[in-house]
């Protein structure tokens, strides 16, 4: 915060303002003395608005979307938190700001910046992330007119960095669809040391921001958890949220004399609540464009170990394909046990046409649909 002694704009007070009070006599009321103290209320008014602003984006950062706010009135404003998907679909509002900027199709709100004194401001209180979404986001703000404007996709970056120190928690047995399997796994590496939690993340945030360019609201299943989730729980959180198009995102493992991608659908699975049959079509569609668009942007064939001419293949054994009921498929994006392959996944330029392939993919499926 800046000094009591400057003005609304951040600059010091008139320097004759102390020989002026001095003039006035030490118990004077004269009209400039009335004016000072009401300048002064007023850029006390001016910096109470902004701590409150400051403070509404700190608590949109953590994900609480409701704060309740102390008037100097006595009144009680309530206003929800800041313009940023989410899971939930929430989004938010500064109090005291006026309308927000991204909704009216301005820039955002900047986030803020450290004091000129240097000394950070205080941690806002942090909150866990929703386990499941509460319902399909509204659509962003200024994405009128864009392709895909109003369409939700949510991509699901494989495995997770910290798996490795949550064994216990990802060793759990959960209920995938016919079958019971490990809460998650720590996923593949290259021969030397590249993970596959750190490639998909990567692929991640670089796949949103080009379909966010078309238009869409791009969700994660996950992105700052300690470990997991479980494969149950990501494909709830892609359910809730009515997502157009799920891709999760992966790199696989194989012999490594093979190399190439493969693109994995759902196949039909019946059990108990369990019943793919309605997103089988769709999840084709979608798996077959997406092949066809990774092919093209990458320049990389279809697996050679698999046998698949077209890097299509199915599976009844994942449980983020079966409990999932909206169009959903899994990308392994080459083999990390492949020397070539692996050269291409530590590569920061392939890993970006990987990732325009990926969205020009599901672009190309939301437009044209089943």
């Amino acid at each position: 915060m800046t000094s009591d002694r400057r003005d609304d704009r951040g600059r010091p007070d008139d320097p004759h303002a102390a020989h002026s009070r001095a003039a006035d006599g030490f118990f004077g009321h004269s009209a400039s003395h009335e004016a000072r103290l009401e300048a002064a209320h007023d850029r006390l008014r001016r910096r109470r608005r902004v701590t409150l602003t400051v403070l509404a984006l700190a608590l949109a950062a953590t994900g609480i979307t409701t704060i309740a706010v102390a008037w100097p009135d006595g009144s009680d404003a309530r206003h929800a938190s800041a313009d940023r998907p989410t899971a939930s679909g929430t989004t938010s509002a500064v109090p005291g700001s006026g309308p927000d900027p991204a909704a009216a199709g301005g820039a955002p709100v900047p986030a803020p910046t450290t004091p000129a004194g240097g000394q950070q401001p205080s941690a806002a209180p942090t909150t866990a992330a929703p386990a499941t979404s509460a319902g399909p986001p509204a659509p962003r703000a200024g994405t009128a007119g864009l392709p895909l404007s109003g369409r939700v996709v949510m991509i699901d970056p494989g495995h997770n960095p910290g798996n490795g120190a949550h064994s216990r928690e990802i060793n759990k047995q959960v209920y995938a669809g016919g079958l019971t399997k490990e809460c998650d796994t720590t996923g593949t590496e290259t021969d030397k040391g590249y993970t596959e939690a750190e490639f998909t993340l990567d692929v991640a945030h670089r796949a949103k921001r080009l379909l966010e360019a078309q238009g869409a609201t791009v969700l994660y299943t996950w992105e700052t958890e300690a470990w997991g989730p479980c494969v149950n729980e990501r494909a709830a959180r892609g359910n809730a949220a009515a997502a157009d198009a799920i891709v999760s995102i992966h790199a696989d493992g194989g012999p490594a004399g093979g190399r190439g991608f493969h693109v994995i659908l759902p196949a039909t699975v019946k059990d108990k609540n369990v019943d793919t049959t309605p997103i089988l079509a769709s999840s084709r569609a979608l798996g077959t464009n997406l092949a066809a668009a990774f092919r093209a942007a990458t320049g990389t064939g279809p697996a050679t170990y698999l046998g698949t001419q077209d890097g299509l293949v199915t599976r009844t054994d994942l449980g983020g394909l079966n409990l999932s009921t909206r169009p959903k498929v899994f990308i392994e994006c080459g083999n990390m046990r492949n020397a070539t392959d692996a050269a291409q996944f530590t590569d920061a330029n392939w890993r970006e046409r990987a990732a325009s392939g990926i969205a020009t993919g599901i672009t190309a499926y939301l437009l044209k649909g089943t």
